[in-house]
């Protein structure tokens, strides 16, 4: 039997691609280009379990086909190696993130390398990379020194605005601006003093420094995300997270709000992450309507998408972090108020969104007067409004809102009617109806209803139309040493770029990765984090970029890594343009997705790159779940039980390490080598085994049912894993790992093998044509592959391959005309494989350099049927018959044949019906 050695083989043609740089991707303007691109990982300490490669080797099958059908491939691999983890292992050892980040791409490049990966890895970039953060400072350079024009619909250099308030002020400037800039005249504006022009500037820079409300962790000396922190503790950690208000630099991206929204219709995407990102940027048409407080100067300013309801307010409800909430309490309130405003506050705004059945609030003390009617309404605090979108503040309409209606409910307030219509859940109708019980709209609609309060309000200087968008400026600093440093320094207060020369600003060395004794970041430790111009020397900022800066740009980098000129050149941005297929997990869709987008959007408008979407194509990969096991202790002993007979005794189920099982059956020697507490573990056996119970969870260390694909690649093969991987089933589902599955793809390569070779293992391939049968045996594959190939239905082509291997296995084929074509077309999925046996078929090139095999119908156009034989309704013989023939032709070949003579005995038959190509039916 032929011996097939896949680590020598393995071994051999990763060497071989990094001797000759088959994958090396250069701009080609004969050639059509694909830009087939990864998320790129975050290089964490535990390396790569089987699951992680799922997506990549999905873009390397169809990087790989693609090579084969005439495109030039980028396919490039990096890091996204900025990150927590490594910061915190920093803080617990002393050792430099930077070290350690090291060390875990050393280990996750051996990895994929040796999964076969057809990367051009002289692309390689790193996020934490001084050459590559370089440019992310620039990025950030030119955000800061760019407004949006509303009239331009684009991003326009600050030095045009700045010429516009030298002329005209601000007042006819339409442009995204915070909401309490001032209007001034030029006059004015000439007159400011420096500081307050950079004061005013910073309220239009699409980059800007403003006091936010954001979740502080002090135990991790930083900021967080909201996907950062659970039920108010960090994911990372468990530490405890507070709201606070702090100086933050955010990032303007509300300002292409409506470009993102209008963007998603462009690109082949899911509809379900599309439907996030609409979601997360969350258009609203309504108004601004500003109420009145009673006996006070104070205004609470609300937006509303119906102010056709004014009629029906019949309380407000403050965001718990408004500072007005807190101004507005009386002193017969406070105790409650201020108690109940300590425990809101730090529930992250996710929780409380998601969070429908808890109802709380408190009363001020406080009433505000209605604009429309002169009614005093109650000014409460509830949870359920948040400060981060619209005013933080809502006008609460019981009657046509369900959360408004539960909060009225749970507290006696009024719930009065303004739409007309019957109860519906508790309340009634919100959306269409006639207004009623609505002084000056009532007997109008909806519409029309908008349209006269939208006048009222404007005519009164209470209020205006406007569109509001549930996403936020994006909070763009973090408390912590490891990420990109901001090349900003201060002076008088007010933030400056360094200039373009001094890039990169380097990360400094500190003593510790810890916040300073005064809570100053990282940053502030180290010596002479200083600027000097010529104006004297100043601080720079210590707080350094998010952990999404250097991934929303780095798909252009690749295009041009190791420019030091400009961020990528024009040229190759421009023959690359965008990526044509992206995979990634969707759990980046509403963070990495957005940001990427609108930094795209940006660099776009400055003229920067000619694309303005990133991702043409997307699939979102669905998760490989691990497959647990487990053994059962006997309570009180070191006695395991195996599975079958653990309802026999009393038992607790304990996971056990899936690397220690095989077929569910557990190694006792290895199990015992495990932990030191089962050195002299016992057991009660099932047929002289242990059998293991099993379960599918997520793959994690803690469950001991991560599987390292290191184990796999030495027991089977990195081939082995590829199409085992495709073959669990749809890329976009999730599906269960199960290594007991492996064996069959394993046996699958073997028989490839076998056909190539003699059973004495000698390589046998003959230059004889091949049959009709073998051809069709291989063309069903070819097409079956280009279809699931345009289906992206990896899992399909894999069964294919292994059917038309049998059948050729069936038929003895060894036939080159079959033979050459089959190796190409597994090559995507197995390509060590196919390269070796490329090379035993007589060719010195790779096998990513030739065409992929042409489709031809031909081979499966049947020539023949088997004509069934009906004689008196009983099927009597059957005819192997050409398809060619006519009905005369047919019923004399039938006549003739000796099984149908024999049921004629010698009489003809009184009738004849023939379906050409169907059915011979003979009634005697």
């Amino acid at each position: 039997m032929a011996e097939y050695n896949f680590r020598e083989i393995e071994q051999k043609w990763q060497g071989y691609w990094k001797e000759k740089g088959t994958f090396k991707a250069e701009v080609d303007p004969n050639r059509p280009k694909f830009y087939s691109l990864d998320m790129f990982p975050y290089p964490s300490g535990a390396g790569l379990h089987v699951g992680h490669p799922l997506g990549y080797i999905a873009s390397d099958i169809v990087s790989r086909f693609k090579m084969l059908t005439g495109f030039n491939v980028l396919h490039p691999m990096g890091y996204d190696s900025f990150g927590l983890p490594a910061e915190q292992y920093a803080i617990q050892t002393g050792q430099h993130p930077a070290i350690t980040t090291e060390q875990n791409i050393t280990r996750y490049t051996e990895q994929l390398k040796n999964i076969g990966f057809a990367f051009d890895w002289d692309r390689e970039v790193r996020t934490s990379d001084p050459a590559y953060y370089k440019w992310t400072q620039w990025i950030f350079m030119q955000l800061f020194n760019s407004y949006y024009d509303l009239d331009a619909n684009k991003a326009l250099p600050i030095d045009s605005l700045i010429s516009r308030f030298e002329t005209v002020g601000n007042k006819q400037v339409k442009a995204v601006c915070d909401e309490d800039t001032p209007v001034f005249t030029a006059e004015e504006w000439l007159a400011f003093s420096e500081k307050e022009k950079q004061e005013m500037l910073l309220k239009y820079r699409l980059t800007f420094l403003a006091e936010t409300t954001v979740n502080w962790c002090a135990a991790l000396g930083t900021v967080l995300s909201n996907d950062e922190v659970k039920d108010g503790f960090s994911e990372r950690g468990g530490h405890p997270v507070e709201r606070k208000k702090m100086m933050q630099w955010s990032m303007r991206i509300t300002a292409y709000a409506d470009r993102l929204l209008q963007g998603l219709e462009k690109v082949d995407w899911s509809e379900p992450i599309k439907e996030m990102q609409r979601n997360w940027i969350g258009k609203s048409i309504g108004a601004d309507v500003v109420f009145q407080v009673k006996d006070s100067d104070q205004k609470i300013k609300v937006f509303t998408t119906r102010v056709d309801t004014i009629y029906g307010v019949t309380y407000l409800a403050l965001a718990p972090e408004s500072e007005l909430a807190a101004a507005l309490i009386t002193d017969d309130q406070r105790e409650t108020a201020e108690a109940y405003i300590e425990v809101a506050k730090n529930r992250s705004e996710r929780e409380r969104m998601s969070d429908v059945k808890t109802i709380s609030g408190a009363f001020t003390g406080s009433y505000a007067i209605n604009p429309f009617n002169g009614e005093e309404i109650q000014v409460w605090v509830a949870d359920y409004v948040l400060a981060g979108y619209g005013t933080g503040a809502v006008m609460a309409v019981p009657a046509h809102d369900e959360r408004d209606y539960n909060f009225a409910k749970h507290f006696g307030l009024e719930i009065r009617q303004v739409i007309d219509g019957s109860m519906e859940n508790g309340s009634f109708p919100g959306k269409g109806g006639l207004i009623i019980n609505s002084g000056m709209i009532s007997g109008l609609y909806m519409k029309e209803a908008m349209e006269k309060c939208v006048a009222f309000l404007e005519e009164k200087g209470i209020g205006k139309g406007k569109i509001q968008y549930r996403m936020r400026d994006a909070i763009f600093t973090r408390q912590r040493y490891w990420g990109e440093p901001l090349p900003v320094y201060f002076k008088d207060g007010l933030p400056y770029l360094i200039e373009e020369k001094d890039l990169p600003l380097v990360l400094p060395e500190v003593d510790k990765y810890l916040p300073t004794e005064d809570g100053e970041p990282p940053l502030g430790r180290a010596k002479n984090w200083t600027y000097k111009t010529a104006e004297g020397e100043f601080p720079l900022e210590m707080s350094t970029m998010p952990g999404w800066a250097g991934s929303s740009w780095y798909f252009f980098r690749y295009m041009d890594p190791k420019n030091d000129s400009v961020f990528a050149d024009k040229a190759k941005t421009d023959y690359w343009g965008a990526v044509d297929l992206y995979i990634g997990g969707s759990e980046h869709a509403t963070g990495h997705l957005l940001y990427s987008r609108f930094w795209t959007k940006f660099l776009h408008d400055i003229g920067a790159v000619h694309i303005d979407e990133p991702f043409q194509k997307m699939i979102n990969q669905g998760m490989i779940q691990g497959r647990s096991n487990f053994v059962y202790r006997q309570k009180g002993t070191n006695t395991f039980v195996s599975y079958g007979l653990k309802d026999q005794y009393d038992t607790s189920a304990m996971h056990v390490d899936v690397n220690i099982v095989h077929n569910d059956q557990l190694n006792l020697d290895k199990f015992k080598a495990w932990r030191p507490d089962l050195a002299n573990a016992e057991f009660i056996l099932e047929d002289g085994k242990y059998h293991c119970g099993s379960e599918v969870e997520k793959m994690s260390k803690s469950k001991y049912n991560v599987v390292n694909p290191d184990d796999i690649i030495h027991r089977y093969g990195a081939d082995t894993l590829r199409l085992y991987e495709m073959f669990l089933g749809p890329l976009e589902q999730f599906k269960p790992w199960n290594t007991n599955g492996i064996d069959g793809v394993f046996k699958f390569l073997r028989k490839l093998w076998n056909l190539y070779h003699t059973p004495a293992g000698e390589f046998a391939v003959s230059d004889e044509k091949a049959s009709k049968e073998e051809m069709k045996a291989l063309h069903k594959a070819i097409k079956k592959m280009e279809e699931d190939m345009a289906n992206h239905s990896f899992n399909t082509s894999v069964s294919s391959f292994m059917i038309c291997v049998n059948e050729l296995t069936a038929l003895k084929c060894n036939k080159k005309e079959v033979l050459e074509s089959l190796a190409i077309l597994v090559s995507p999925y197995a390509p060590h494989i196919a390269e070796e046996l490329w090379a035993l078929l007589g060719h010195t090139n790779s096998i990513t350099t030739v065409a992929f095999p042409e489709f031809k119908e031909e081979y499966l156009v049947e020539s023949n049927f088997e004509y069934p034989v009906m004689i008196n309704g009983k099927m009597r013989a059957k005819l192997d018959l050409p398809l060619s023939l006519s009905v005369a032709e047919i019923e004399k070949a039938a006549l003739e044949d000796s099984h149908v003579q024999k049921w004629l005995e010698g009489k003809a038959p009184k009738k004849v019906i023939i379906v050409p190509g169907k059915i011979v039916n003979l009634v005697v």
